[in-house]
This record gives C-alpha cells, sequence and structure tokens, in this order.
C-alpha cells in the first residue's frame, strides 16, 4: 500500500526538491494552488492513478488548443479552458508523484518533455489565430533556451533555484491563458481582433522572456563563477 503524505510532509519535500522554497511561505495565491494541487493528487493516490498518466493527459489536453484556436472567438476561450485544465495537470502530477513517493529522475524527464511540447502546442495555436509565425518562433525559442540553461546550471552543481526570473513557466503560462482569453473576447466582438490581441501577447511573452533571461544568467554567473 503506497504512503501518502499530509500537507505538512508534503511542504517538506516539495522544498526539497524545488530548491529549498518553502511553499508554505509562498504567497496566498501560490499556497492555496499549490495546498489544491496536494488535494487533487490526494485524491488521485487513493484511486490509484500513476503521476505518467496524469503528464500524459496533460499533453494530450494541449494538442487540443491549436485545434480550438482555428475556430474563431468561442475557440479561443475553450483553447483558454485547455490551458488552465493542462496547468492543473502539470503541477498535479509533480504532486501525486511526492504524496504517493512515486518521483523519479525518469518522471522529472518525462514532465520536462511534457512542458515543452505544451508551450510548443499553445504557441501553435496563437500562430495559427494570426499571432506572427517568427514571433511566435522567437518566444518559444526563449522559453526552450531558459529551462535549457537552468538545466545545464543545474547539472553544473547550481543547487538552489537561483533566481525566479520573468520568463519562468508561471509566466509563459499565464500569457498563454490570459493571451487566449483576451482575443477570444475581442474576436467575439470583431473577428479581425484576435490575431491583433495575440500579436501584443506573444510580444510581451518575448518582452518578458528577455529580461528573465537576463536575470537567469546574472544568478548562474554569481552562483557558478
Amino acid at each position: 500500500m503506497e504512503t501518502r503524505l499530509n500537507w505538512q510532509d508534503y511542504a517538506v519535500t516539495w522544498a526539497r526538491l524545488h530548491g529549498g522554497f518553502d511553499p508554505r511561505t509562498a504567497t496566498p495565491v501560490v499556497r492555496y494552488w499549490l495546498r489544491t494541487a496536494h488535494w487533487l493528487a490526494d485524491l488521485l493516490g487513493r484511486a490509484r492513478v500513476g503521476p505518467n498518466t496524469v503528464t500524459v493527459a496533460g499533453v494530450l489536453i494541449c494538442l487540443g488548443v491549436p485545434v480550438a484556436a482555428t475556430r474563431g472567438g468561442h475557440g479561443l476561450l475553450v483553447g483558454a479552458l485547455l490551458v488552465l485544465l493542462a496547468a492543473v495537470a502539470d503541477t498535479v502530477d509533480g504532486a501525486l508523484a511526492v504524496v504517493t513517493g512515486r518521483t523519479s529522475r525518469l518522471g522529472y524527464v518525462y514532465d520536462s518533455v511534457a512542458d515543452r511540447a505544451g508551450e510548443a502546442f499553445w504557441l501553435a495555436g496563437f500562430w495559427l489565430a494570426g499571432a506572427p509565425g517568427p514571433l511566435v518562433a522567437t518566444a518559444g525559442a526563449l522559453s526552450w533556451l531558459h529551462e535549457y540553461i537552468r538545466a545545464r546550471a543545474a547539472a553544473a552543481g547550481m543547487r538552489e533555484i537561483g533566481a525566479v526570473t520573468l520568463g519562468e513557466r508561471p509566466t509563459r503560462v499565464s500569457a498563454a491563458l490570459v493571451g487566449l482569453l483576451l482575443a477570444g473576447a475581442a474576436g467575439l466582438i470583431q473577428p479581425d481582433l484576435a490575431a491583433g490581441v495575440l500579436t501584443v501577447v506573444t510580444a510581451g511573452w518575448v518582452l518578458l522572456g528577455l529580461f528573465g533571461l537576463s536575470q537567469l544568467l546574472t544568478a548562474v554567473r554569481r552562483t557558478l563563477d
């Protein structure tokens, strides 16, 4: 029988796996989000659902975003809902691994690959809905580079988070969610407005990615120099 952790023990284990950041000291919104993930993970653990199953489900949900994005305003709103569900799945799969004591290096790899694939599907939705291809590709490249640098820094011995930058995954999730919501609402008013909204949001994604990359490189240099 699998051992499931209560919130206090879960928080300690989660902190150990995330550079020492204790979720109990997070902002109320983040703390509520993580406590909800813990609660859902506990329910799924009791139902004997595995973390990898949730990871795969999250990727499949992301696959629906570019499909929905081609359906106009209502489709973009559906895409926003799919991004939210995928974000929940992305949080819950890790929580489920911790709660059930099934964390593994292979699971970490699967989760990272799923995150990058999901973001690619979101940006594909932006492009299909009218955002310029080069801008979308730049946003994706910056997101990938951010995670690649952090991974290489960890391999080089950087054990702490180093810096919570403007280009982190929560920022990208927020950009995708808000962008699709605003574009969907604009598309319901005037279909041609959706592409412009997504162009502006993608440009913001790029700017935040550049700032985040600068922050991360500064932290890496300070830690590993």
